[in-house]
């Protein structure tokens, strides 16, 4: 029995009699005798070759076979690159694997992974278009370093460029920090600073702070980090660092107020929770007290200190003559007769520490100050004496307050009774009594006047009784206010007899 077999010319076959291997069979026809025969084919265009008992096969036939087979095999350390054509594929240890030679171009690059798992940058740049299993490959852009990390271990850092690293066996990972940003997050600083001393050598500046230290980190001259004590911190080379002892002196100078304090809106969010800040009116003094203990007292002005390490209390007084409304206090008068009161006071505080010593509330002492004074003013004088005489109310109550507010170190420069006043019918009552005055009060001047007028006639009849001319005269004019009263004269007769008829005196 023969049997016949045809290989393409894009195949390549291996013959077996009784599964044992014979040989390999290139593009053609060809006839055996015997039904044991068999031919088994492969693809060309397929350059990896999967055959069945590879391993044994070249046990037995290697020679023969490694003429058309290009043979990769990988050890428990070992990984391999195979480019096929223009493709690439990896290959992970303890494999073995086999390509047909001709058809597609094989080569393959064998990698020491205990030597080195980086691979060589002649691949990176001919992988940068593959993904392949086992390998990772990253990219440094020119404004970063990377930090490779291999095992979650710092290992190294990456420069600006392309990279790629086995990770068959391992964990590989980079993490990529912005040169631009001068104070970036780094992973696990205290293990860069402990375990890595080139790394930070070489590329960073440290700060490390003792308990009575802090520090201000510049970059071109902005601020851009404040530490406190103790601190211990990475940043990229090119920054200025200033530190500063605070165990004698936490106060800031000028110029750091004028940058941290004063100045821009980043900065004094930076500094706002390492700051005590107390700003001082004009006309007005500040108490610092450190760890409740008072310290000195502050002048007009912006002032600000390290806050680490100690408690910190500023109060500002104003020194400015102040007034107090001591309003609506209803008070019974020596008679009994209920009033209510207003008053008003103006003093200023002469000896701040004094009063802040002295009195927890400075207002609310004068306040009740003045109300018992005003109480006690009031309370021994009648209300005929309190209309009389208000300033008497005024002495009194300045005499007893400025005694009293001198002892803490205020003076009060004026004290006065606004209002007095009255219930409803004391009001009534008085009006009736003012009533009454006026009212005699103007009949006595009525009185008065009709005397002297009565006077007036009594010499103006003597004088016209010894004089007929002036008593002619009076006549006249007696005529003429009559005249002018009567809207229509019709005269008869002569002008004579009109002057002389017209009113006749009796010369009796």
């Amino acid at each position: 029995m023969w049997k016949n077999f045809y290989i393409k010319p894009n195949e390549i076959g291996i013959l077996y009699h009784r599964s044992d291997f014979k040989k390999v069979l290139q593009p053609g026809e060809y006839t055996y005798f015997g039904r044991h025969w068999l031919v088994k084919t492969y693809d060309l265009n397929e350059a990896e070759a999967d055959i069945e008992n590879l391993e044994l096969l070249l046990r037995n036939h290697g020679t023969e076979l490694e003429q058309y087979l290009l043979i990769v095999k990988t050890t428990f350390n070992e990984a391999a690159l195979v480019r096929l054509g223009q493709n690439w594929i990896s290959i992970a240890p303890n494999q073995l694997r086999a390509f047909w030679r001709g058809f597609i171009e094989v080569e393959f690059h064998l990698f020491n992974l205990e030597e080195n798992w980086e691979l060589p940058n002649s691949f990176v740049q001919q992988l940068r278009s593959f993904a392949l299993n086992g390998l990772k490959k990253f990219q440094i852009f020119e404004y970063e370093i990377g930090l490779l990390y291999v095992q979650n271990n710092f290992t190294r850092p990456l420069e600006p460029g392309e990279y790629a690293f086995w990770s068959i066996d391992k964990t590989v990972a980079v993490r990529s920090i912005s040169r631009i940003v001068p104070n970036p997050d780094f992973p696990l600083e205290d293990i860069l600073i402990e375990k890595h001393p080139d790394f930070v050598a070489a590329y960073c500046e440290i700060v490390e702070l003792l308990p009575s230290q802090v520090a201000i980190v510049r970059y071109r001259g902005k601020v851009i980090s404040i530490l406190p004590p103790t601190s211990r911190k990475l940043f990229w080379q090119g920054v200025a660092v200033e530190i500063i002892d605070i165990s004698t002196d936490a106060k800031l100078s000028p110029a750091l107020i004028s940058e941290l304090v004063e100045g821009t809106a980043e900065v004094k969010t930076l500094s706002r929770n390492y700051l005590h800040i107390c700003q001082v009116p004009p006309q007005h003094i500040g108490l610092l007290y450190i760890n409740q203990e008072f310290q000195t007292q502050l002048q007009p002005g912006l002032n600000a200190w390290w806050s680490f390490g100690r408690s910190w209390q500023t109060e500002t007084i104003d020194l400015r003559l102040q007034n107090m409304e001591v309003s609506g206090q209803e008070i019974l008068s020596k008679d009994k007769v209920p009033l209510r009161l207003n008053l008003t006071a103006g003093f200023r505080i002469q000896d701040p520490l004094k009063a802040k010593n002295g009195l927890s509330d400075i207002t609310g002492f004068l306040y009740k100050e003045l109300q018992f004074a005003l109480r006690g003013a009031v309370g021994e004088r009648t209300l005929d004496a309190l209309l009389e005489d208000k300033g008497a109310i005024d002495s009194s109550i300045s005499e007893y307050i400025r005694q009293k507010a001198a002892d803490y170190g205020i003076e009060v420069d004026s004290v006065g009774v606004k209002d007095i006043i009255l219930p409803g019918e004391i009001k009534a009552i008085l009006s009736k009594v003012v009533e009454a005055e006026k009212a005699a009060q103007a009949n006595v001047v009525r009185r008065r006047e009709e005397t002297a007028a009565t006077r007036s006639m009594l010499n103006t009849a003597k004088v016209m009784e010894d004089n007929p001319v002036a008593l002619r005269l009076k006549e006249l004019e007696v005529l003429e206010r009559i005249a002018e009263k009567i809207d229509r004269i019709q005269v008869n007769g002569s002008l004579d007899s009109i002057l002389t008829d017209l009113i006749r005196m009796n010369p009796q």
